[in-house]
């Protein structure tokens, strides 16, 4: 018999967090005298019931996770988040259905940032704010699950990551113990300072803390309908601009560079890669805006900078519905919208270690075209790669590439036309948050699809999130055999 104490245990412990953190928006409410607050109570009332007794049912009785113990955890801890997480949203006077209560929930816990809400420049402080946490306990969240899980799994390459300690599937509740402290310390400091560089910049407190959550985690919830256009400011468009490369960069080498090691975070050829991707498609857009279509060149390079970073980081804030810039413009930030940012960060996407090893393979083949008799290896990080991880990165492509087609044809099929359907299943399966075209471009919303689509997209997150195979494998029959 599979023994489910363990995974239930820390599932009880996770919606307990959960409904903790419900208390701060119905305080913020309470505060503002607005009716949410009983809403965001009684939702932290009944999170808290069942967190609690999940986790005194299993206390003391569990071993230690195995390997499909571990996937059935991740899985299944996000999925029942993002339930627990859109009751307050449903019970609260937006008139939301469970659908899309659950969308929002599950876009703000896999740091997507799409959204069905409009008229949030009205909302109340509490649902604005809550909006914020789930981003920012996702980002936290998939760090931890990134570093200590994924690489055991020996998911899509993630095993180059496999920490010293952790080579054994027994160690992964102490593991992720330790590393979840650690890079708790460090997630929170990087938010306290994005918080009061916003402020600095001239966002007020309110909106400079939910703004700070969203950031950090690259998940691109805004405040406001507009989102950051809404300030218009090229201060807070330069903070935004640092903090979302920051939430895409490993957290472990910031452990590194506070332990010592500032050249941590240079040295890793994954980091200069990111960055080197970032610089070049910047400057591809800004040369596109400035000769193509006419644009000033600081107003081109802003914009360019601005929302070029916020895609390729799947953070999802815009200043400029780029959707208008053209045909190429349109290609050119689809095609972004795979890329993510590095291993162990809040952001989602390929990532860029993935490219970097196709890069590095198309390398090796070319020398052996010209050199047939040569002795080539493929190297990451100078050092020699093993062969498994180049055959888990291809299959990982393939089969991301495969669900990304599977989900936009499956989105054809509600009604969507074509470039909203494909735009709308590369901005799931890469947790962006914006898609391309009228409906659901950066300045629309997905309020409009039918709920059969919002539940193939929510899907479509939680795959993207979970680096697909870790949701798949629980749907064969062979992951559930003795």
């Amino acid at each position: 018999m599979l023994d489910l104490r363990p995974t239930m245990l820390v599932i009880g412990i996770l919606l307990t967090t959960l409904g903790v953190a419900m208390l701060l928006p119905a305080l913020i409410d309470l505060q503002d005298n607005h009716a949410e607050w009983v809403v965001f109570t009684a939702s932290s009332a009944f999170t808290l019931f069942v967190g609690m007794c999940l986790t005194m049912a299993t206390w003391g009785r569990t071993g230690n996770l195995n390997i499909r113990q571990a996937i059935i955890l991740t899985t299944v801890s996000w999925v029942a988040m993002a339930g627990f997480a859109a009751i307050p949203l449903a019970w609260s006077r937006l008139d939301l259905s469970y659908t899309d209560a659950f969308f929002e929930a599950m876009s703000g816990l896999t740091t997507t940032g799409s959204t069905i809400l409009t008229n949030l420049d009205d909302a109340p402080r509490g649902i604005l704010l809550w909006r914020a946490l789930l981003q920012w306990l996702g980002g936290i969240g998939i760090i931890v699950m990134a570093i200590a899980v994924l690489p055991m799994l020996q998911i899509g390459g993630m095993q180059l990551f496999r920490m010293e300690s952790s080579d054994t599937s027994e160690k992964i509740l102490p593991r992720a113990t330790q590393i979840a402290g650690s890079i708790t310390i460090v997630y929170v400091a990087i938010t306290v300072l994005s918080i009061f560089a916003y402020v600095f910049a001239g966002m007020g407190m309110f909106d400079a803390i939910a703004h700070s959550m969203a950031t950090i985690a690259t998940g691109g919830f805004s405040t406001y309908d507009a989102s950051m256009s809404k300030f218009d400011s090229a201060a807070i468009d330069s903070v935004t601009i640092v903090f979302m490369i920051a939430g895409s960069l490993p957290f472990v080498l910031f452990l590194q560079a506070l332990r010592g090691d500032p050249k941590a975070l240079w040295q890793d050829s994954q980091v200069r890669f990111f960055l080197f991707l970032n610089a070049i498609f910047v400057a591809t857009v800004f040369f596109y805006l400035v000769n193509v279509n006419a644009f000033e060149v600081p107003k081109a390079f802003r914009l360019a900078a601005f929302n070029v970073v916020s895609v390729i980081t799947g953070t999802g804030y815009a200043t400029a519905d780029y959707g208008t810039w053209g045909p190429f413009a349109q290609v050119f930030f689809f095609a972004m919208m795979f890329i993510g940012g590095c291993a162990g960060s809040a952001s989602c996407g390929i990532k860029a270690f993935r490219i970097q090893i196709i890069f590095e393979n198309v390398k090796v083949h070319l020398k052996h075209t010209i050199f047939p008799h040569g002795v080539f290896s493929v190297r990451f990080n100078n050092r020699p790669l093993p062969d498994n991880v180049s055959a888990s990165v291809m299959s990982f492509l393939f089969l991301y590439f495969l669900c990304f087609g599977i989900l936009a044809i499956a989105l054809n099929l509600t009604g969507l036309d074509n470039l909203t359907a494909l735009s709308a299943a590369a901005s799931a399966m890469a947790n962006v948050g914006p898609g391309l075209g009228p409906v659901l471009g950066p300045s629309g919303t997905y309020a409009e699809i039918s709920d059969t689509a919002k539940w193939l997209l929510s899907f479509g997150m939680l795959l993207g999130r979970l680096e697909l195979l870790t949701v798949l494998v629980m749907f064969t029959p062979a992951f559930w055999q003795e």
